[in-house]
């Protein structure tokens, strides 16, 4: 069930506005704001809702569904299920009370008009004075023959399950990288099937990535490829890595230099982030919130309908009235894809075409 964006005006002269996000009957965040959706260039301070007097009059204001709710460093994000003022964060910062030194939370509401117009609009989530603190332990896969190198790290070798560089903290997996050259890519892409499940099992660990030590340019270039396979398809095939392994961030770094270096800036920052500290609003909202599940994008339902069918013969007719919503140039354009990569093969012509995915 989504979750529900809810602002009402309260009777309080100081904080007029109530503003809460629902689900499925749970209150997962409430605070009583000064603006029901700050302007450019302002973020208004707001109090976390501890208890909610039942008598209380509450004047509804608007009601809107929540798209997403997540998290970037100490801000807690809402994006909104609207076409206009959809997007705003919760910025969450510790203080220390004067009086007892206990740690407390201060809460602004900003919106994404107002976070471009502020003046600290530039400055990143991760400084490198929390990333400065933070002392890195490397694990690199017993099979790097040439490994990276890491000259500000603690680098140790072992067999890895995923990957072939690994972020360790305290035994615990944060972040891996998988290495590719040009060659060792180009190779995988002859075993797409394979080399699917592996980048599954990489996405599977959440912080992950393939860096690749060449440009995206040398992928097209027929005369890198030397005729094992043409640029079009190359260029289909690394479109598909990224379609159907979307958590899994791949960079073509350019060479292996820079590959070392974009490797070591990562992990880096996946250290920072999880020595950086996550506030209770934040943790709490988070909690107690319930992703919705979302639909595959419609080129890959289209793959999959069509690869499920594999070991049989099919007309174009049968597979468009398993797919009804679909309009059929999309159907078609895929299916020329597939043969094109040679996933899928067709006989017969006009109405007696069958198509046939090899099982």
């Amino acid at each position: 069930m989504p979750a529900t964006w809810t602002v009402e005006r309260t009777t309080h002269r100081r904080f007029p506005f109530r503003v809460a996000i629902e689900q499925d009957g749970r209150l997962l965040l409430a605070v009583r704001a000064q603006s029901a959706w700050p302007g450019p260039g302002q973020q208004v301070f707001c109090l976390r809702e501890r208890h909610l007097d039942p008598g209380e009059p509450l004047e509804p204001v608007e009601q809107v569904r929540v798209a997403h709710l997540g998290r970037v460093g100490r801000k807690l994000t809402v994006v909104l299920d609207r076409p206009i003022r959809k997007r705003c964060e919760f910025l969450t910062v510790a203080k220390v009370s004067v009086r007892d030194g206990r740690t407390y939370e201060q809460v602004f509401f900003r919106t994404e008009s107002g976070i471009r117009a502020h003046r600290s609009r530039a400055r990143v989530e991760l400084p490198p004075s929390l990333r400065d603190g933070v002392s890195l332990t490397i694990m690199v896969d017993s099979g790097e023959r040439y490994p990276w190198r890491f000259p500000e790290a603690t680098v140790l070798r072992r067999k890895l399950d995923a990957g072939d560089y690994a972020l360790m903290e305290d035994g615990r997996t944060l972040a891996v990288v998988e290495r590719k050259s040009f060659n060792n890519l180009l190779g995988d892409l002859g075993a797409i099937q394979a080399l699917h499940h592996q980048l599954e099992n990489l996405e599977s660990l959440g912080c992950a990535a393939v860096v690749i030590e060449a440009q995206y340019g040398d992928f097209l270039d027929p005369r890198r490829l030397a005729g094992r396979w043409p640029p079009a398809h190359i260029a289909r095939t690394l479109a598909e890595l990224s379609a159907l392994h979307l958590r899994l961030p791949v960079v073509f770094a350019g060479n292996r230099k820079l590959a070392n270096a974009w490797c070591a800036q990562f992990f880096a920052a996946c250290a920072a982030r999880e020595a950086a500290p996550q506030l209770n609003l934040v943790r709490e909202t988070l909690a107690r919130y319930t992703p919705e599940p979302r639909e595959p994008g419609l080129e890959l339902r289209i793959r999959q309908a069509i690869i499920e069918r594999a070991g049989t013969a099919f007309a174009f007719t049968e597979l468009a009235r398993g797919l009804e919503d679909v309009p059929e140039n999309r159907i078609r354009r895929v299916l020329a894809h597939l043969h094109a990569e040679g996933r899928v093969a067709r006989t017969g012509r006009g109405r007696g075409t069958r198509w046939h995915v090899p099982s």
